[in-house]
């Protein structure tokens, strides 16, 4: 499943992977980032893994270079910037993860779990007739985003007027805010950049009569040139954002609807935060906030509004486009599609169910892989796999049962559990065994990984930690590499947080 980029995608994106990895991005050292002698030797890249795709005609300077440990036959000469790595130049060197340069700790992405997590959420939604706006506050990378819209993505949601400004930045199209918008610098901005461009969309939510009435303020200083598209949001006790009751939604979208700034687009809302005293309590509750919200999405895409009618103009674009309803974090996404689609949907013609789950790109081996839909037995639903692992060198061996690994909370999430341990590599290249072992506490730059006592593992050696909750794992670096099976870096991408 591929879909051509739109162009002006492709043009940002290029120029951000030629863009050299300024050498104060942790884990790129000088090594690394100018990819010299010492960083990249023979035994690091062989001549296998050196494509040439990717490589320009200018800008190889080869003082320094160990030509060595580089099959010269058939380069161009001229693309690989030793003054600064780039994702253009790593992806033509492939050089082996550990004899890179990088420095510890590290965080990589998995080339092959990401692509099956990408295709198998793809298939998933084809299949259940949904459209899919992944949550690019997961990772925050352009290059992710753009491999989601190539799977089919109907576009990209963000969290915040700040994030949607950098995807707006790498050109992407249709960018969906899924929160209130009531920042007037924010409004402003935007109103600016869709009369600057009339294929540019973008929604966000309204959940009070103070929030439309600031959107139609601002927007009547400083016209978009056209409506803008809103979501009324539903909540529920306890929850976040959103109208409490169905009467308030009623009242909202009535408000929006009066205005000459706004337009009704659909109804959203978010079942994640929904907790009961027991999984099957949850799993009803998450059951009867998606049936509340497809109801909803049914009366308002029908022009229902009590005593009042939605006219064109004031329902969708112009009574011409879509009607949304969506909802969908990455535990209950499997719900969420079952009933946004139950009984064809809301049975109102033109109606599209989006699903807004975001970490389901990179998973994790801790909170997602046991509430994710599978982990529940979920028929049909998506296998994901983890994506994401930290490298960190252990710093101290000073109790027989503990290790001191050089990462910590300034590296890795830990709102939803310690990171776990997968594997380790002597520093001779050999594996180490760490059969029962378990990290116990995160400080700022440390991680006390317990062991049983005769485990072999010393100062210098590496361990592989998978991570729990990818979201606040991204926001913790910049510039992550991307490693294939055989421990080879094939490219590199960039998070804006």
């Amino acid at each position: 499943m591929r879909n051509p980029l739109p162009p002006l995608v492709t043009e940002r994106l290029r120029e951000l992977r030629e863009r050299p990895v300024e050498r104060v991005e942790k884990g790129f050292g000088p090594r690394a980032a100018g990819l010299g002698t010492a960083g990249l030797g023979t035994a690091g890249l062989g001549t296998a893994g050196l494509g040439t795709a990717g490589l320009g005609t200018a800008g190889l300077d080869t003082a320094g270079l160990d030509t060595a440990g580089l099959d010269t036959a058939g380069l161009d000469t001229a693309g690989l910037d030793t003054a600064g790595l780039s994702a253009v130049g790593v992806a033509a060197a492939r050089p082996l993860l550990h004899r890179a340069g990088f420095t510890y700790p590290l965080l990589i992405l998995r080339e092959t779990a990401l692509a099956g997590n990408l295709e198998a959420m793809a298939a998933y939604c084809a299949r259940a007739g949904v459209a899919l706006a992944p949550h690019g506050k997961t990772a925050m990378s352009p290059e992710l985003a753009a491999r989601q819209l190539c799977h089919g993505a109907w576009g990209i949601t963000v969290a915040t007027i700040g994030q949607l400004r950098t995807y707006r930045v790498f050109g992407f199209p249709r960018l969906l805010l899924a929160n209130e918008l009531v920042d007037e610098a924010g409004i402003t901005w935007l109103a600016a950049e869709l009369a600057a461009d009339p294929g540019f969309e973008a929604y966000c939510y309204v959940d009070s009569l103070e929030g439309v009435a600031i959107l139609d303020q601002v927007l009547t200083r400083h016209p978009a040139g056209r409506r803008l598209p809103v979501l009324v949001e539903i909540g529920h006790a306890g929850g976040r954002t959103g109208c409490r009751t169905d009467a308030q939604a009623v009242a909202v979208a009535r408000a929006a609807a009066a205005t000459g700034t706004l337009k009704v687009a659909g109804v959203a809302g978010y079942e994640g935060s929904i907790v009961a005293g027991s999984q099957a309590q949850t799993l009803a509750e998450v059951t009867s906030f998606c049936r509340r919200l497809r109801v909803l999405a049914g009366q308002l895409g029908a022009g229902q509004l009590g005593a009042g009618q939605l006219g064109a103009g004031q329902l969708g674009a112009d009574g011409g486009e879509e009607f949304i309803v969506t909802a969908g974090g990455s535990a209950f996404f499997d719900v969420v599609v079952r009933e946004l689609t139950a009984g064809g949907s809301t049975g109102v013609t033109g109606i599209t169910a989006i699903l807004r789950s975001g970490a389901y790109l990179a998973h994790d081996h801790g909170y997602y892989r046991t509430v994710s839909p599978v982990s529940r037995g979920s028929a049909d639903a998506p296998v994901l796999r983890p994506a994401l692992e930290l490298w960190a060198q252990v710093l101290s061996r000073p109790e027989a049962d503990l290790a001191l690994l050089g990462a910590g909370r300034r590296d890795a999430g830990f709102d939803k559990g310690l990171p776990v341990p997968l594997r380790a590599v002597r520093r001779g290249g050999t594996g180490a065994d760490l059969w029962e072992s378990q990290l116990t506490e995160l400080n700022d730059q440390h991680a006390y990984l317990r062991l049983k006592p005769g485990t072999e593992l010393a100062p210098g050696d590496l361990v592989c930690l998978g991570i729990s909750h990818p979201c606040t794992t991204f926001d913790k670096w910049r510039v992550i590499p991307v490693v294939n099976d055989d421990d080879r870096v094939t490219d590199m991408v960039h998070a804006f947080f």
